[in-house]
């Protein structure tokens, strides 16, 4: 079975050369909104709405842009992968290990305007293993490994489907590379970034309440020159 994640059939159409055009124009009222102190999902529905945009059009937008203080913060807080070697990191192990399948998987991959690359798996608490998972994990832990970390913590989230199945295989990988790997299920992996420093995650709301991150998913596309989408200008 073609398990492609983040995969839609329809995004050929959804994001098509003048459909992006159209969807970087409304990304900029919609930034103009927000800026303004409007909710994110609201300006999104009231710009979706008068450009005609499909909810899949929609999500990218919102998962893209930010207000400029929210950019301001979080780049203040951003730490280059030079910063973390010989430290330890803190990763949202979901967040980041499935972005990675869609990269493997040639699925969409966007840019956001704090540096960020997100995607549109959109799985909502259920996740399964599929062929690209291993490769995805190996991809994670040997840059942590090229960047110099001396430990890595890896947080699964409880709710999430097949969490348990996914921290044994992460665990052989680890060990397989020699890797020092500390790798936790818990019910709220959010909270538990909130504090931490060298926080490897995408999540726009972990992104604006973490001590600091490091775009290490930026890091991984460059070295593989996988293309990103900007819906924004």
């Amino acid at each position: 079975m073609n398990a492609r994640r983040g995969f839609v059939p329809e995004d050929e159409k959804n994001f098509s050369p003048e459909a992006i055009g159209k969807m970087r124009i409304a990304s900029r009222h919609i930034c103009y909104l927000i800026n303004e102190d409007y909710d994110l999902k609201s300006a999104t529905t009231f710009v979706g709405n008068h450009f005609l945009l499909s909810e899949r059009q929609r999500l990218a937008i919102m998962r893209s842009v930010a207000t400029e203080a929210q950019i301001r913060g979080r780049l203040a807080r951003q730490r280059a992968a030079a910063d973390i070697a010989g430290g330890e990191v803190w990763i949202d192990g979901f967040n980041t290990i499935i972005t990675l399948e869609v990269m493997l998987s040639d699925s969409i991959l966007l840019e956001g305007m704090d540096g960020t690359i997100r995607d549109l798996a959109a799985l909502r608490g259920t996740y399964r293993v599929i062929p690209e998972t291993a490769e995805a994990v190996r991809i994670l832990l040997g840059r942590l490994q090229a960047a110099g970390v001396r430990k890595s913590h890896i947080l699964l989230d409880e709710p999430v489907s097949n969490s348990g199945r996914l921290k044994a295989l992460i665990a052989d990988i680890a060990e397989e590379m020699a890797a020092e790997t500390d790798i936790r299920i818990l019910r709220d992996v959010d909270r538990a970034l909130y504090s931490k420093e060298n926080v490897i995650t995408s999540d726009a709301i972990i992104l604006n309440h973490c001590d600091s991150w490091v775009n290490l998913m930026q890091e991984c596309v460059r070295e593989r020159g996988v293309r990103v989408m900007r819906v924004w200008e």
